[in-house]
């Protein structure tokens, strides 16, 4: 038997906010699956404890998940572990975001209350644009990355696979950050950014993580 509702991947804090995200846009969140410490509820969704019990519930007929874990190379490694099993990624998407029309954006991705994502920008797989986040024209955000809330980024920027943009982080147009990199929270990025690197301040200076 097929069913429809999702099943949550995570347990935590960002957890709370995709099922609430879920909620708003129609969907039945059944399970949240934690670390095999948890136990209880999450914002009243039963927790089960241990990764083992998503194949479990893929034999029960479960076909949705989400993964709501805020480390983007642990979200993506349990997407992984989860198309493998055969399972669909949804999305968590706010009624109030706005989203161009002509914006794409991809599977397991979460956009929060207040983000706007502009004409002709790419929100790829995996991705977190946290609340209040704006994403403008053109602009390409990689895999599993994540913008933290109140992020701004201008036109033509593109952030890697990966890479982390702490709270309130400016951009200016024609900007690359490249995967796998940190830029602190409150930083203005002037200058493309390398892979692997963190990046602090205003404005924003590279060093080696």
């Amino acid at each position: 038997m097929t069913r429809t509702p999702v099943i949550v991947m995570g347990a935590g804090g960002h957890a709370k906010v995709c099922i609430e995200l879920l909620r708003a846009s129609g969907k039945q969140v059944d399970f949240a699956i934690g670390a095999d410490v948890d136990s209880g509820e999450c914002v009243g969704v039963p927790i089960l404890a241990g990764d083992a019990n998503l194949a479990r519930l893929r034999s029960e007929g479960y076909t949705s998940v989400f993964i709501a874990v805020g480390s983007n190379s642990l979200r993506e490694k349990l997407a992984g572990l989860a198309t493998e099993q055969g399972y669909i990624l949804v999305n968590a998407i706010s009624p109030n975001a706005t989203i161009s029309p002509t914006a794409s954006v991809g599977s397991g991705v979460a956009i929060m209350a207040g983000a706007v994502i502009n004409a002709d920008s790419t929100i790829a797989d995996l991705a977190i644009i946290n609340t209040g986040t704006t994403v403008d024209h053109d602009c390409r955000i990689g895999r599993a990355a994540h913008l933290a809330p109140q992020c701004a980024l201008a036109g033509n920027v593109l952030i890697g696979e990966r890479t982390f943009l702490g709270i309130g982080t400016k951009v200016i147009p024609n900007v690359i950050v490249e995967s796998d990199s940190i830029v602190g929270a409150g930083s203005v990025v002037i200058s493309n950014i390398g892979r692997g690197v963190t990046a602090l301040g205003v404005p924003a200076r590279s060093r080696l993580k």
